[in-house]
């Protein structure tokens, strides 16, 4: 078998390169799979080109390229016409295009189809087409152009025999018409057709989830000994009855789940999934006490220092009248004051820790630690929460620990995405919380909405507004939040308290900010989606998002859940165009609908391919996988777990863990 160092065109520099991006092997290298595909094998016309869609066009350019500055951006543009059309074409910072382009020259170009600041279809900066076909396009790596790793794949195919077996029993492929893993590598990598290109994609996504799947329930059937924390009987019915609302009927099956857990021999691992408001927070600290009053420390980790110290606000109003202490760890706290927390922490002077990603800093120890908590589990990775957990000082017994998350997601992909926890869903919100009334507005309606939003603030209610940029950009046409914000101040909400943030703020400006806007100093809050999650501000009750079309459905349900928090009547504009994917978001409160709908739209691969450093866990998933698909192979692990299969899923076992042995690493790791 042949190592990297053989391959042409590949040095020194360039395997270091590989290495560090986990390329270390001819196996590894062919099982980096394309992260899409540039189909220049067919033509569009002109005339044809809709926004938002890739194509390959063929024209020639009506006159001699024109170069235009733009503050620190060139673009150099054109006019492309074919037999059935024109349409403009941009390149920005490429400024040396303006003397390689030439009216009487055939172009051929593939990009992305959009609109420019007035609403005109264009081109922006496309390629230049060389070679026809359906080209594989990989994830950037530095120092190796994309024409260089095409051709070491196209090398390393010769390998594919020696290097990367079979992984799935004949039993599997035939019952669910799977082609064999080495056509459906080549295929992957140099697609022949666009049929071909589909059966390996089915092939490789199917096979990723499957195995992924099987690595996460035998860590499940593996779970470790855990430090076991008795639940007196009625002591769930007695956290409730100190709450000043009463529990709706799935937080209280939630809780009782999350109890029989701690009293288990085994650690606990559950992640609680809900809708904004559905009472997630309420369950933690539930937990919590449960783990305290038996003697425990608990540590809750938020993503945000915004959202840690609205968690301890909390705490202290629930905890603290049952004697519960709580205490705030930052890292951007002063020495004497972070001195005085990591004694208050190693004492057990707090019995409730809560903080950010600074809990598991080091010289952070724990007294009896017992449970931890993660709020927003896609702010993190597997190994954050996973050190969190480590920091319990038992050292044979793991810590018990409980997952919060606020992205409604359907279960069966849930079911993959945490495949190492059991799942429980809060799917009931409690009486009285007012539906946010969501309304599509167009440009045209801009100045009725800013009148809308004058006379909330005249009776003392709050205003979002959420931009998609925080600076201006040539590049994107979509609207800054420095740029509305200096507007707004000037224009036509210049008789309001106005306030702004962002995530690259200064930390104690946002802070203010946030406290200010909190405290009812602030009218309306121009800021970026840095206010997602975290901000809870009941009198808010208008949540404007602009250039709505930019953001996913789920996304769009997260920040509508800002508003409506009292019992104020609350509405959610969208600054859009109309389309049948916003029209989705008027017609439901419902997060778990709108994720289905998301799901269907975009399929799973956007939600396994958004995860820490922007990689994709399930190798194919976000090129071939769809809803149906990965509720067969959900259905495929059940039949080999049934009786008479035990041969094919050891089989999947072993190839499930020699796939994802780092993955597994990452999870079972205590």
């Amino acid at each position: 078998m042949m190592a990297l160092s053989e391959l042409k065109g590949l040095g020194k520099t360039r395997i270091e390169t590989l290495i560090k991006a986990g390329i270390r092997t001819m196996a590894d290298l062919l099982l980096t799979l394309p992260v899409r595909y540039q189909d220049t094998s067919v033509l569009t016309d002109i005339k044809e080109l809709a926004p938002g869609k890739e194509v390959c066009v063929s024209g020639y350019p009506k006159d001699n390229p024109r170069l235009s500055r733009f503050r620190r951006l060139t673009s150099v543009t054109i006019r492309l016409c074919d037999e059935t059309g024109g349409v403009p074409v941009v390149w920005f910072n490429q400024p040396w295009l303006q003397t390689q382009l030439h009216k009487e020259d055939r172009l051929t170009l593939y990009g992305r189809v959009d609109r420019d600041r007035q609403g005109r279809l264009r081109l922006s900066s496309p390629q230049i087409v060389k070679e026809r076909g359906i080209l594989p396009v990989y994830r950037a790596l530095s120092g190796i152009p994309p024409k260089i790793m095409r051709e070491l794949i196209r090398q390393a195919l010769s390998q594919l025999d020696d290097c990367c077996p079979e992984t799935l029993p004949d039993i599997v492929r035939i019952k669910y018409h799977l082609c064999e893993r080495n056509f459906a590598l080549r295929q992957a990598h140099f697609p022949e057709s666009r049929e071909n290109l589909a059966i390996a994609l089915r092939r490789v996504s199917f096979e990723g989830m499957l195995l992924y799947q099987a690595a996460a329930a035998s860590l499940r059937s593996e779970r470790a000994k855990g430090i076991r924390i008795s639940v007196p009987p009625n002591a769930c019915e007695r956290y409730w009855a100190s709450l000043p609302f009463p529990p709706t009927n799935a937080q209280k099956r939630v809780l009782d789940e999350i109890a029989n857990d701690l009293a288990s021999s085994h650690a606990m691992g559950r992640i609680v999934q809900g809708d904004v408001g559905c009472g997630k927070t309420a369950l933690a600290f539930g937990a919590m006490a449960l783990a305290v009053q038996a003697g425990y420390q608990c540590a809750l980790m938020a993503p945000t220092e915004i959202l840690a110290r609205q968690h301890l606000e909390s705490a202290k109003r629930t905890l603290e009248k049952l004697g519960i202490s709580c205490g705030l760890l930052l890292g951007g706290m002063r020495a004497k004051e972070r001195r005085d927390a990591l004694e208050s922490i190693a004492s057990g002077a707090w019995q409730v820790v809560i903080g950010t990603h600074a809990l598991i800093s080091q010289g952070v120890e724990y007294k009896d630690l017992g449970l931890v908590v993660t709020d927003e589990q896609h702010r993190f990775g597997v190994r954050q929460r996973k050190l969190l957990s480590k920091k319990a000082q038992e050292e044979h017994e793991a810590v018990n620990e409980l997952v919060l998350s606020a992205t409604p997601i359907p279960r069966t992909l849930a079911l993959v995405l945490y495949g190492d926890l059991d799942l429980s869903v809060v799917d009931e919100l409690p009486p009285g919380r007012t539906p946010v009334k969501t309304r599509i507005v167009p440009e045209e309606k801009r100045d009725g909405l800013y009148e809308f939003i004058r006379r909330e603030a005249a009776q003392g209610r709050q205003t979002y507004i959420v931009c998609p940029l925080v600076e201006e950009s040539e590049v994107i046409d979509a609207r800054s939040a420095q740029d509305t914000y200096a507007e707004l101040c000037q224009g036509p909400l210049r008789t309001l308290r106005l306030g702004l943030t962002f995530g690259d703020q200064d930390p104690e400006e946002k802070a203010d900010t946030i406290r200010r806007f909190s405290a009812g100093e602030i009218d309306a809050l121009v800021s970026t989606t840095v206010i997602e999650v975290g901000v809870n501000v009941p009198s808010a009750t208008v949540m404007v998002i602009e250039n709505a079309d930019r953001f996913g459905l789920s996304q769009l349900h997260q920040l509508r859940g800002r508003v409506g928090r009292g019992a104020k009547e609350s509405w959610c504009f969208l600054m859009a165009a109309p389309n049948e994917r916003l029209k989705i978001l008027c017609e439901t409160n419902d997060g778990f609908v709108i994720a289905k709908k998301d799901l269907e739209l975009r399929g799973p691969g956007d939600f396994l391919g958004t995860r820490q450093h922007g990689d994709t866990l399930i190798p194919g998933m976000a090129l071939g996988a769809d809803v149906p698909m990965l509720e067969e192979s959900s259905q495929c692990l059940k039949w080999l777990r049934s009786p008479g299969y035990e041969e094919e899923w050891a089989q999947v076992l072993i190839s499930a863990r020699a796939a994802y042995a780092g993955v597994m690493d990452e999870i079972a790791m205590n």
